[in-house]
């Protein structure tokens, strides 16, 4: 006889309250028999599994002991490992017998990477249904001024750290280990092309000067308008997908070996506007000809070429204008994921906003956003390009250079930021002085003109890695276009 079916619905909710979370207490047996038998086995496991990946609490106490008694380079045997374990007991038991059973019942080590790969997955099975059910309650219990966006980021966020466990997990770490990572680096940018420990920009004296782009490092762009701030992003971005070179792994990945995979929030352009501008800088054809259609044969040809070059490069583009900063880390952290993430740029900072409480304090906004930022290079492992209006004060001095107290909300991102490095061209400002034709201070005004023109500088204005200083390029503003500035001493010897 069938129940009726209110009584089955009970009958499966009080099933599913006693349901037991994911685990393999014989495999955790086995793994830690394994290491008491051999203590090399611990050495299979190490790099991925952490004592809080058993199940069983006195599982974790034994790993925990007997990593710590390996690493100082003593012998992990139930013997020894009594001492650190105390009197306590494991299912009537003692901690002699319970060690003692374990490394009786031990057959081999060969499988005891195996065996962490399964205790391991199952810990993120666990961790996996505390994420959904503290979404599910989330849900349930939201306050009201709290939007339901704000949960599917947060979820997101910490899917993401948990697909991701094991590269960006907190507290300290061994100076070793440090120290294996920067001899990792070196030997990275020994074989990387230009020999920089950062990601090359394809502009060889701003590389040399900041030795490439570095990873975790928040880096702002900043000028005021018509300086070229898009223009300069969008060559390095385009230089660094087209130098991509990805290498296979023998677990299967795919890693960056050059250039990298670059990630472009445009907050203000259109896609197909910054898509322009790249075309217009590779086919050599100004962007104002594309836009207008004014093109002969020998350029549209020139326009396809380029177009048909790019189609494969790695370069992604959100046009979404208006996104708060939480948005645009769960969108970073989803590029990551699918696709892989090198670079990310932002362009720009003040057309981000923050978490979407009222405040009608711009620097506490500013300062949310920066440091959000900032966090996102660390978690992510990538450089993070944000570009930066300056304020109108520039125009008030003699000298139009930037200074890093020109930045607008300056406190916080001057603070936040790793590298902070300003556009400036002087040619624009001595091409808005043109006196009347003819006179005697045209001719002053045309020699000006012919020493700034087609230059540009980017000031590095602060560096925690490296020096400040004045890095000079060349800027053709027909195609948008910043290249290596040919200097004197660099031309060939004429005959």
């Amino acid at each position: 006889m069938a129940l009726p079916n209110a009584i089955t619905a009970k009958l499966e909710a009080v099933k599913a309250e006693y349901r037991v979370a994911p685990h393999n207490i014989d495999a955790e047996q086995a793994l830690l028999g394994a290491i008491l038998v051999n203590n090399d086995a611990y050495y299979r496991v190490s790099d991925f599994l952490l004592s809080e990946h058993f199940m069983e609490d006195a599982h974790q106490q034994i790993f925990t002991v007997a990593a710590s008694l390996i690493k100082s380079g003593k012998l992990a045997t139930p013997i020894t490992m009594k001492t650190y374990l105390g009197d306590a007991d494991f299912g009537g038991q003692t901690v002699i017998q319970y060690l003692a059973r374990l490394a009786a019942d031990a057959t081999t080590v060969i499988n005891a990477a195996e065996y962490g790969r399964t205790i391991y997955d199952l810990a993120i099975r666990r961790r996996l249904i505390a994420i959904g059910e503290e979404l599910v309650n989330g849900a349930y219990e939201a306050p009201v001024e709290q939007a339901p966006r704000d949960q599917i980021e947060e979820t997101e966020r910490r899917l993401y750290e948990l697909a991701e466990a094991g590269k960006y997990d907190g507290g300290f770490q061994k100076f070793s280990d440090a120290l294996t990572a920067a001899v990792d680096m070196a030997a990275k940018a020994y074989q990387r092309d230009g020999k920089l420990s950062g990601i090359a920009t394809g502009l060889s004296d701003l590389d040399a000067k900041m030795g490439g782009l570095q990873s975790s490092d928040l880096i702002i762009l900043a000028g005021r308008p018509a300086m070229g701030k898009t223009s300069l992003v969008t060559n390095i971005a385009f230089n660094i997908a087209k130098a991509y070179r990805g290498e296979k792994h023998q677990d299967g990945t795919t890693r960056t070996a050059n250039g990298g995979i670059v990630g472009f929030f445009s907050l203000e352009m259109s896609a197909e506007q910054l898509a322009t501008r790249i075309i217009a800088e590779q086919s050599g054809v100004p962007s104002y000809k594309i836009r207008r259609g004014d093109i002969r044969p020998e350029d549209f040809y020139k326009i396809t070429d380029a177009a048909r070059d790019m189609q494969t490069i790695p370069f992604y583009i959100d046009q979404t204008g208006g996104i708060s900063i939480a948005q645009l880390s769960a969108r970073a952290r989803r590029l990551k994921r699918q696709k892989g993430l090198d670079v990310l740029i932002i362009d720009y900072l003040q057309l981000l906003s923050g978490s979407g409480k009222r405040s009608d304090n711009r620097v506490q906004e500013m300062t949310e956003i920066t440091t959000g930022l900032k966090a996102l290079a660390k978690e992510l492992a990538v450089p993070v390009i944000a570009l930066s209006q300056l304020s109108r004060q520039v125009e008030n001095r003699d000298d139009k250079r930037p200074q890093l107290s020109d930045l607008r909300e300056s406190g916080s991102i001057e603070q936040d930021a790793d590298v902070v490095m300003f556009v400036f061209r002087e040619e624009y400002y001595v091409g808005n002085k043109k006196p009347r034709e003819g006179t005697e201070e045209f001719f002053a005004w045309e020699a000006e003109m012919q020493r700034v023109h087609g230059k540009a500088e980017v000031i590095i204005g602060k560096q925690r890695h490296g020096p400040t200083g004045t890095v000079e390029l060349q800027f053709d503003a027909n195609i948008t276009r910043f290249s290596n500035l040919a200097q004197d001493e660099r031309l060939p010897d004429r005959m």
